[in-house]
């Protein structure tokens, strides 16, 4: 299993911010050979804030250093980005940096970690980080919230809105529907009646109380199904645990002879994202 930041022999990951910088550490690097980092968690960049943050930079210079790795090319942005971005609009040919020795799974850890302090990210964001980590790292969800210093559920919640129909996750990204909505739209099955839902919401504004009270109504209105046999409280257990691991929904079947695992996906991409848990030992 890849090693992060927080491993034994590391800095531990929340402390990495908390450490004091003294001048010797800061150094300046020309803007033109730096690079913005690979694994940068946002995808958004709003450019109002980024001609506020530069206008600011203009008269009173950049107050935080950048920290930065090198490589072959130059630098890459560890932490800064949007410093670095507003920097490169205020015409500045130099930015104050500090250059660490960091592995591929601390950039990724840090610059999430970052974003997650300032909460710049979106929920899309955020869930999309806590996923590309968990792949990269081969790490479970309790092994990940323990890492982040963030509960189990809350990151098992937020990667259940990647498992929404693509059109749904981009609203929710760009704000036009909120986390709270999304979460709601979970619970329909039925892609076809969550896309039917979203309409509604956008053309009636409705809100997400009011979106739960529809779901409920519809879930009423179908068939029941026939009751089931009390399943057994150690496969009930387990189906839990498999659930809260994976991020999605779990059932065992045992029978007389052999029993089945059925693990549900709702895309494509959701199901490499499962593979890809089964295919790396932590």
């Amino acid at each position: 299993m890849a090693k992060g930041l927080g491993d034994k022999g590391k800095e531990p990951l929340r402390a990495f911010f908390n450490n004091k910088t003294s001048d010797d550490d800061i150094t300046h690097v020309a803007i033109k050979d730096c690079r913005p980092n690979p694994y940068q968690p946002r995808e958004q960049f709003d450019d109002e804030t980024l001609a506020e943050l530069a206008q600011s930079i203009e008269k009173h210079g950049i107050l935080q250093p950048l920290i930065v790795r090198g490589s072959i090319k130059g630098f890459e942005i560890v932490v800064g980005e949007r410093r670095f971005r507003a920097a490169q609009k205020a015409g500045l040919a130099q930015v104050p940096a500090i250059v660490k020795e960091l592995t591929d799974e601390e950039m990724m850890e840090l610059a999430l970690l970052e974003n997650l302090q300032r909460e710049d990210l979106t929920p899309i964001e955020e869930a999309r980080s806590y996923e590309k980590l968990m792949k990269e790292l081969g790490v479970t969800q309790d092994v990940l919230s323990q890492r982040l210093g963030k509960s189990r559920s809350h990151i098992s919640n937020l990667i259940r809105l990647l498992t929404l129909p693509n059109v749904v996750v981009e609203k929710i990204n760009t704000g036009k529907l909120s986390m709270g909505h999304g979460r709601a739209l979970l619970g329909l099955k039925d892609r076809d009646e969550q896309m039917n839902l979203v309409k509604r919401i956008e053309r009636d504004s409705l809100n997400v109380r009011q979106v739960e009270t529809i779901i409920k109504e519809i879930n009423e209105k179908k068939p029941k199904k026939k009751e089931k046999k009390t399943k057994d409280i150690f496969l009930q257990e387990r189906e839990e645990n498999l659930k809260e691991r994976l991020g999605t929904s779990v059932k065992i079947h045992k029978g007389k002879r052999k029993g089945k695992i059925e693990i549900e996906f709702t895309n494509e991409q959701d199901l490499e994202r499962i593979i890809d848990m089964f295919g790396k030992k932590e």
